[in-house]
């Protein structure tokens, strides 16, 4: 099957996050193997890569001059090195995908130059299975064009959705931070799960799946989450007496207060 696009990928950087994005856009052909350049200190990660036709390159400028869309796949602290690194090659045709937490819009153009056409990204790790929560936004001379490309490629490994890089922290605290939030809440269904009688893998597997369908129903329904909490609390049955329960231990502003506390610390860490 043809690419549906026609632009050539980069990763600087060829870790989890830019695996999983680089099987998604060939999964879903939005590109194909061999219109992917990849570079990364480690041997094994760019083999890797050049599994599934991915072409892998010593110099981080070779991944440039072979790519049309750069995605910046390294640890915050070296993201501005690697842009000064690359600067030279860059044109006004390339587009420069940033995935690194707390890298501000300025600091990538500061680097990259006034002219490039950046996009900040906030996915997180459910990318590594296709289903990522993610939020961008534009910076530098990045355009309507950029936004549609990036699109278009996280499309491919989930949901993204546009804001203002003012709003970005709070992605973070809410979508970047909160599948740990989730994993906890599983973790302790299914030890209740225990407690009550049940196997724990039978325990485990009927949390996660609980989750997955429920948020499949919000989703799907576009109903609000109250609304289909209360199509499961009947008059004096178990659900309201297990809702009745969490809402005398605060789990609804514990929730929101993880969400505002991580939120706070990732506009602390993008000032540093």
């Amino acid at each position: 099957m043809a690419a549906a696009m026609k632009k050539r990928v980069g990763f600087i950087g060829s870790g989890q996050m830019a695996e999983a994005l680089a099987k998604g856009l060939i999964d879903k052909h939005i590109i194909t193997g061999d219109m992917i350049s990849c570079s990364d200190p480690s041997p094994a990660r760019k083999e890797l890569f050049k599994g599934f036709g991915a072409s892998p390159y010593e110099s981080n400028l070779d991944v440039v001059k072979n790519s049309d869309v750069i995605f910046i796949a390294v640890k915050p602290q070296y993201v501005s090195v690697v842009l000064n690194e690359v600067r030279p090659a860059l044109t006004e045709n390339h587009t420069i995908v940033s995935i690194a937490a707390g890298v501000t819009v300025e600091s990538l153009v500061n680097a990259a130059g006034p002219d490039a056409h950046v996009v900040r990204v906030m996915p997180n790790t459910p990318c590594l299975v296709g289903e990522t929560a993610a939020a961008m936004c534009l910076g530098g001379k990045a355009d309507a064009e950029d936004e549609r490309i990036v699109r278009q490629m996280f499309e491919a490994v989930g949901k993204i959705y546009t804001v203002d890089e003012k709003l970005l922290a709070a992605v973070t605290g809410l979508s970047g931070s909160g599948p740990a939030y989730v994993f906890l809440m599983i973790e302790a269904l299914a030890d209740g799960g225990v407690r009550a009688g049940l196997p724990r893998d039978i325990a485990q597997a009927l949390a996660a799946q609980t989750v997955l369908g429920s948020a499949k129903m919000v989703l799907d329904t576009g109903k609000h989450p109250g609304a289909l909490k209360d199509m499961v609390t009947s008059p004096g049955g178990t659900t309201i007496a297990g809702v009745h329960e969490l809402e005398r231990s605060g789990v609804r502003a514990a929730f929101m207060n993880a969400v505002v506390s991580a939120t706070n610390r990732a506009n602390e860490l993008s000032k540093m």
